[in-house]
């Protein structure tokens, strides 16, 4: 006890009485928001609103946030104005153009011209009619297009963050907003993780509006729509969900905007964080939708019934509900001959398999099943691995963790070192380690055959998981050789038949098996066959063609 007490006297923390700065000690001394603080209206008064601003702003620090103070000629009285804005996010100009010169100039022309008529009326002993000075304004003398009236300080601020500036008034409890955003984006270029050879070659960008327009460009059907909402108590990013209303299913629409309007978040920074929130199974690391750069491909989903998700700020745009096949899918495979499309299916297929089980099956042959390889392969294997004095698994652990790591290298660096680490590490350590007896250069083959087929598989997502379960079975492969793989696919591939994406099963139409002459399966039909929309999706207009779709052949003998 005496050593206790020593080391608590020595070491031990003692809060002080006091302080030279003070901390809360508790949320409850933190200064409360309520529901009235955030639907504080307008003053009438300019002065009282513009402090008011001031303090929400903290604009004794900040220095992007600009008020411009001016007087407006009215009636021979001038009252006071001033617009609210923050530098960077607004065109300048347009506030010049469509805002300050029609107040200041127009405005003096249109009130001379009222006054004119005031003293003709006075002449002939009439009464003048009152002028509603908040009308005048907003009818007269802002020719904007894109022009609110707004009387809550909380909407005023969500819109000045957005980009618009606020016009406010002296003797008005009334606000005129008027979007003029300039902030800098990304343009229109190629999508930079799908690049395909034949299809268009425009990709999403990091503004919603324009990703929108892209949509609207492909569409073109007055059916899309394109509903936003705010997520994210703090940020409030504008997030769309897009869908053509005849034909999507009621019940998708509904439980997609259920799930991201009840999202109790501060923030939402990306499409990638909106995923997680939202999918069916959030510790499944199997992508439950998908997430895509390409309008093309976001537009066919749309056409057959399906939901797509705009996030502001994020090139990616979610599609939901997302099955099994699409992630072996590309948006060229519709544009080719379906001969060759579903080649590269098959391909794609086969390389999903060995990405996955190729390393495991390795290691299970050379521990458990040496029988299986043809003698002289066997005596090859073996005479390579004389010299080696690891185990197997140690082996293939070291070259898929170094390639996972000159993979992740390759990604971080910029586009100039990428090569060189690649050289790195194919030449020299692949070489090297073959040279030092570390490895055998079999086993060189089947980490680099693997790295290829993974990069066979066209989705990010789907790619990421199969490189996770891939150590998996490599370590049952250790264990208990083709017993332990066959047993952890089992479980596997019953927990992945328990998944759904919006309540569609992660491998229709399959399992639960469907007439695929009502679905599209893995293998592509000819165009002039996709006459029905997936019926899993239960559309609202199953047919996408008429049975005869090609009419032209009718008169061809």
């Amino acid at each position: 006890m005496n050593i206790k007490n020593l080391f608590k006297n020595l070491f031990g923390y003692k809060e002080q009485e006091e302080y030279e700065f003070i901390l809360p000690n508790a949320a409850n001394n933190l200064p409360q928001i309520t529901e009235e603080s955030k639907k504080q209206k307008l003053f009438p008064t300019l002065s009282v609103n513009i402090e008011y601003l001031k303090t929400k702003y903290n604009l004794l620090i900040n220095s992007d946030i600009k008020i411009r103070k001016f007087a407006l000629p009215i009636q021979n009285k001038k009252i006071l104005a001033a617009l609210l804005y923050i530098d960077g996010m607004v065109d300048e100009k347009t506030i010049t153009d469509s805002v300050l010169q029609p107040l200041l100039l127009k405005n003096s022309i249109t009130m001379q011209e009222q006054q004119n008529k005031f003293n003709r009326l006075a002449a002939q002993n009439a009464r003048a009619p009152k002028i509603n000075l908040e009308n005048f304004i907003f009818n007269g003398l802002i020719p904007h297009n894109s022009i609110s009236k707004e009387t809550e300080f909380e909407n005023i601020i969500s819109k000045v963050n957005a980009g618009f500036c606020a016009l406010f008034v002296d003797t008005i409890g009334t606000a005129f907003c008027v979007e003029t955003k300039g902030f800098q984006g990304r343009s229109v270029s190629e999508p930079l993780t799908e690049s395909i050879v034949r299809g268009p070659q425009e990709g999403f960008v990091e503004n919603l509006r324009i990703n929108t327009s892209m949509l609207r460009k492909i569409v073109n059907n007055e059916h899309l729509v394109i509903e936003e909402v705010e997520v994210g108590k703090i940020s409030k990013t504008k997030v769309a969900v897009c869908y053509v209303e005849n034909i999507a299913n009621d019940d998708l629409v509904a439980e997609t905007k259920y799930r991201i309007n009840n999202l109790n978040i501060d923030y939402l920074l990306s499409s990638g964080q909106l995923e997680q929130f939202i999918k069916d199974n959030p510790r499944s690391c199997f992508p439950q939708t998908i997430a895509t750069e390409r309008p093309d491909r976001v537009s066919t989903y749309l056409l057959n019934g399906r939901v797509a998700i705009i996030v502001n700020g994020t090139p990616f745009v979610l599609v939901v509900p997302a099955i099994f096949i699409d992630f072996l899918s590309t948006a060229e495979d519709r544009n080719l001959n379906y001969h060759f499309a579903n080649f590269l299916r098959f391909i794609r297929g086969i390389a999903l398999f060995f990405s996955v089980f190729l390393p495991g099956l390795y290691v299970a042959i050379t521990n458990y099943h040496q029988e299986l390889i043809p003698s002289e392969l066997l005596f090859a294997i073996a005479n390579a691995r004389e010299a080696i004095p690891f185990p197997v698994i140690f082996e293939i652990l070291v070259m898929e963790i170094s390639f996972e790591l000159i993979r992740e290298a390759g990604l971080r660096v910029s586009s100039s070192f990428s090569t060189t680490i690649g050289i790195i590490g194919a030449l020299i350590l692949g070489d090297a380690a073959v040279s030092a007896s570390i490895v055998s250069p079999i086993l060189i083959i089947v980490v680099a055959f693997t790295g290829i087929c993974g990069f066979t598989i066209p989705d990010f997502s789907l790619t990421t998981s199969i490189r996770i379960y891939r150590f998996a079975y490599i370590i049952l492969g250790f264990l208990a050789g083709f017993i332990g793989i066959a047993l952890g696919f089992f479980i596997h591939f019953i927990l992945l038949t328990s998944l759904s994406s919006f309540g569609v099963p992660y491998f229709a139409p399959y399992i639960p098996f469907e007439d695929l002459n009502n679905n599209n399966g893995y293998l592509i039909k000819p165009v002039w066959k996709r006459e029905r929309r997936n019926q899993f999706l239960n559309t609202k207009r199953p047919e996408a063609a008429k049975k005869i779709s090609m009419e032209w052949r009718k008169n061809v003998k």
